[in-house]
């Protein structure tokens, strides 16, 4: 099961890929442990400077924007 973390404080953009990430995930059927960390230190912990940021079984895989449903896709 991947452990999938949204990182970002809550702007729009962090809301709006959490609910991506929910939706494919949803659609797939995919089992995954989702987490959404607004911890400034815990952010900038994982390098990210920009967010909303992806970060993937603890590697960084997107960070500044909203992400495609297409890379969504990808990563599941």
């Amino acid at each position: 099961m991947k452990n999938i973390k949204v990182l970002g404080t809550g702007c729009a953009n962090c809301k709006a890929t959490l609910k991506l990430i929910e939706d494919a995930v949803r659609a797939k059927g995919t089992e995954i442990q989702l987490e959404k960390i607004e911890d400034i230190a815990q952010i900038l912990g994982y390098g990210v400077m920009f967010t909303p940021g992806v970060v993937i079984d603890g590697k960084v895989v997107h960070a500044g924007g909203v992400p495609s449903r297409s890379a969504v896709e990808s990563w599941l």
